[in-house]
């Protein structure tokens, strides 16, 4: 959903929003210098677990209810979808407490992360700005990516729809603000399929 090449993957990359997924434990495994943070590591494993599985059968029947909102030519049905999402989690359970020990996560949460001025090449958000429009305001949208911006030199978000699948009304006001901050925007076709509409992603770089 990034277009990740293997130069991208060489740098130093924070992924912003995780949550309980595989990136970095897999990307850790092969070499790769990845931070995560999401205000979900705040708690232990144990405790995330339990949220995990307090939550996936609602998850799981939203999915159901809204399925024609996604394309399956590569999951192939919802059923599918949660073995994937449970062994991606699984995945990070077992990383999470080495890694979170090496400050590989990191409690924080947008608009305000612990991070120094340029301490990462690029950050990744994926299914969170932009996504919940309706939850989250214009000012927030804005704010937050400055904040990436501040702490990486190059930021990539994806998708840029928000849950209904229209485009999220704060990306055009959010474009023209940081425009004027002097900064490199871009929308980006990307070869991901999932959310019906979800076909770019915002590529933002320091001038």
């Amino acid at each position: 959903m990034f277009g990740l090449s293997q130069d991208d993957l060489g740098k130093q990359i924070l992924g912003c929003g995780d949550g309980p997924a595989s990136f970095n434990a897999e990307a850790t495994e092969l070499g790769y210098d990845v931070t995560s943070c999401d205000p979900v590591y705040q708690f232990n494993g144990e405790d995330i677990r339990r949220r995990i599985d307090a939550v996936y059968p609602e998850i799981m029947g939203k999915m159901e209810q809204g399925a024609n909102h996604y394309i399956w030519d590569s999951l192939g049905s919802v059923e599918n979808l949660g073995h994937v999402r449970m062994t991606a989690m699984e995945r990070f359970l077992s990383d999470f407490a080495t890694g979170y020990g090496e400050g590989r996560y990191v409690a924080a949460a947008l608009p305000d992360l612990p991070f120094a001025d340029s301490g990462f090449d690029l950050a990744l958000c994926s299914h969170f700005l932009f996504l919940y429009s309706d939850h989250f305001d214009q000012a927030f949208h804005l704010a937050s990516m400055r904040e990436l911006c501040r702490v990486a030199s190059e930021v990539r978000v994806f998708p840029l729809v928000s849950l209904d699948g229209d485009v999220s009304k704060h990306l055009a006001p959010v474009m023209t603000e940081l425009s004027r901050d002097g900064l490199n925007l871009s929308l980006q076709p990307v070869s991901y399929r999932f959310q019906k509409g979800a076909t770019e992603m915002l590529v933002i770089k320091s001038s």
